[in-house]
């Protein structure tokens, strides 16, 4: 059997699906609301937004586990991997999955997901050396 810590990759892979669900989700209902690419402050707000909101949850999950270094960037890794597979689809398939924004959002889209997956693997890569608490 398992131990607690052993199960972290699993974990990050459900938090990773769990975080691509609720965005999908989320764009799909209500992203014409918000994803305004004809607005600068509102996109670059977004882009800001993903810095501390993705730190939150993969900072979250390394220090759940007491991950260290190379542990964690496991985890960062496994954590964008549902993600970055499922989107290539919504990204293909943009104009019916998010039917209430323009198609020529997409590439917006594409490159705001590129970088909330390259978000998570930063805060993997610069983890801080955890100390041992023993």
């Amino acid at each position: 059997m398992k131990t607690y810590k052993e199960n972290y990759l699993l974990i990050s892979f459900i938090v990773g699906f769990l975080v691509w669900l609720s965005a999908t989700v989320l764009f799909r209902v209500a992203g014409h609301y918000f994803f305004i690419v004809d607005n600068v402050l509102i996109l670059v707000a977004l882009y800001i937004i993903l810095i501390p909101a993705l730190g939150f949850i993969s900072t979250a999950v390394f220090n759940k586990f007491k991950l260290g270094n190379l542990e964690s960037i496991k985890s960062a890794a496994i954590m964008v991997l549902p993600g970055m597979l499922l989107d290539t689809l919504c990204v293909q398939f943009f104009e019916k999955l998010f039917p209430n924004m323009p198609e020529i959002y997409s590439k917006t889209f594409a490159s705001w997901l590129m970088f909330a997956y390259a978000i998570v693997l930063i805060f993997g890569l610069l983890r801080k050396k955890q100390e041992d608490a023993n």
